[in-house]
């Protein structure tokens, strides 16, 4: 099958490819794995003769157009224009036949290039790494714009639209849509798009440049899933990396309070994640998988992912996978307060109904979050986060929030989860005798350590780095190295807090046993 390298992105660990074979669905079947490899060149050699070959890494569907092939970074002697082959089952590479090599021998640094867009309404939301702008603020929308094309812009602007920019904030610019695509929108999806930066101080030879590009619109209604009449009245966005382990406890705790759409944007996983994901949706809990290659851009991940929850949710929460919803009136010895409705099954949802009347100006519900250390453990709780993990600071130290994407700013801005919410809407702080977040954030070592493999927020520091040590956003007084401290399994040990494990215990232990990874796995 003929196929297409249509960019080629260098990443710290390897070299990302998105390839097309000009059929709308992408040509990737789970065994073609076996039938690339990566070829690789001297840098400096006119024929372009294949010198080395590896294995490719990974392969994965991207979007309507195009999938990921990942190969490893080339030797230091080696071109990074890597390029793909067939092979025979002898492992003989096949000639060129049945393979388009790409005009475009360009690399791409995943630090300066334009990654994505989706259509909002007349605008188009665009994303890209090496603007540069300064966190949790607006930026000034003059010194940018927004540039369409069906051709490559870089060496034909025939081709090309171009608008202003309306706002801008962090990896985000917003621009209204050339007349031709918003009286065309149906014919939009695939156009390619970029972002066009003007410096603040015109002069001599500092005119307006082009941020390389591997943005294709996308229309989020083109993937939506109808429900029948009506939004979901609460979903939920996360962004995971290797986390396969503690979805199911995640998922299956917050269907029961009520989430009925999930929104997982995987962020190069390679445990089997989208197996997790596939089996919980054919048991019916309305998962998808987004591939979100992008590094060191969860604030953008957030962003988008509000602009698809747009069409299909009243309410999206944004959390993470360690993270769970607790209402402190669901022990046993509250029943009186579990009989009035103030904890029970869909309780969550039933709380943000409640702010869901057009009248109201509540945009957003921030809830505290509780820290659980390690509690004593040396190894993973074999029943689960919610039951193993008893014992958390005093204090809590940040807020979680659950927003409406209607009451979104138009910059889409946000910060540790929380997004600026346009004129009009304001948030409310949930007290915590109503609800708070417990947030497994220090388990046990083995699971702690894959946090230094790298951070996913923009503006917050890697573990390695020496960096806002003293932060609430790292561990106090761990350091920069992934060295397991002697007291480790008693740190963040303040107050024994049981509640949540008492309530998962007598409420819906038998919705546990048997279905999580840990109850099912012969090896645990």
């Amino acid at each position: 099958m003929p196929i297409k390298i249509e960019n080629r992105v260098l990443f710290p660990h390897d070299v990302l490819l998105l390839v097309a074979d000009g059929r709308k669905n992408g040509f990737i079947k789970k065994g073609i794995i076996a039938e690339l490899e990566c070829v690789y060149y001297r840098k400096n050699v006119m024929d372009n003769a294949i010198v080395d070959k590896e294995n490719v890494s990974s392969v994965d569907e991207y979007d309507e157009f195009r999938s990921i092939v990942r190969c490893p970074i080339p030797s230091v002697n080696y071109s990074t224009v890597v390029n793909l082959r067939w092979r025979y089952k002898n492992e003989k590479l096949r000639e060129e036949n049945g393979l388009r090599m790409t005009e475009n021998q360009t690399v791409h640094s995943w630090e300066n290039v334009t990654y994505g867009a989706v259509l909002d309404g007349e605008t188009v939301v665009v994303f890209a790494k090496g603007l540069n702008l300064r966190p949790a603020r607006e930026s000034d929308p003059g010194q940018f714009s927004c540039h369409f094309g069906l051709g490559n812009w870089e060496t034909d602007e025939r081709f090309m639209f171009t608008t202003k920019a309306l706002v801008a904030g962090q990896e985000v610019v917003r621009c209204s849509l050339p007349r031709s695509i918003r009286n065309n929108p149906d014919k939009a999806s695939g156009i390619q798009v970029t972002i066009g930066v003007t410096p603040r101080v015109r002069a001599r030879g500092h005119e307006r440049s082009l941020l390389p590009s591997v943005a294709k619109i996308f229309d989020a209604k083109s993937e939506q899933k109808k429900k029948g009449e009506g939004k979901y009245e609460l979903c939920a966005c996360t962004m995971v990396w290797n986390q396969a382990f503690a979805l199911r406890e995640w998922i299956l705790y917050h269907a029961w309070l009520g989430v009925e759409r999930w929104f997982i944007y995987d962020n190069n996983s390679d445990d089997g994640i989208e197996e997790v994901v596939r089996e919980l949706d054919l048991e019916d809990y309305n998962v998808t998988r987004h591939v979100w290659p992008w590094i060191k851009t969860q604030e953008a991940g957030f962003s988008h992912c509000a602009l698809r929850a747009k069409r299909e949710c009243n309410w999206v929460s944004f959390m993470d996978v360690d993270e769970y919803f607790y209402f402190p009136y669901s022990t046993p010895r509250h029943q009186r307060f579990r009989e009035l409705g103030y904890a029970g099954q869909n309780s969550l949802r039933t709380l943000v109904s409640n702010f869901s009347s057009s009248p109201n100006t509540i945009g957003e519900i921030r809830t505290s979050c509780h820290s659980f250390g390690p509690s004593g453990l040396n190894s993973p709780p074999s029943q689960g986060v919610t039951v193993g993990y008893t014992c958390r600071l005093q204090s809590p130290e940040r807020h979680k929030s659950i927003i409406r994407p209607d009451a979104l700013d138009a910059t889409l801005l946000n910060v540790v989860h929380h997004f600026h919410l346009r004129k009009g809407f304001e948030y409310l702080n949930l007290p915590e005798s109503t609800a708070v977040l417990n947030h497994y954030k220090y388990q046990v070592w083995e699971v702690f350590r894959s946090k230094f493999y790298r951070r996913v927020a923009t503006y917050v520091a890697d573990w390695q780095q020496n960096q806002n040590e003293g932060s609430r956003d790292r561990a106090p007084g761990l350091g920069t190295e992934a060295i397991e401290p002697p007291d480790w399994p008693l740190k963040f040990c303040e107050v024994w807090d049981t509640g949540l494990r008492d309530f998962v215990l007598s409420n819906f232990a038998d919705i546990w046993t048997g279905l999580l990874p840990w109850e099912r796995s012969p090896s645990r």
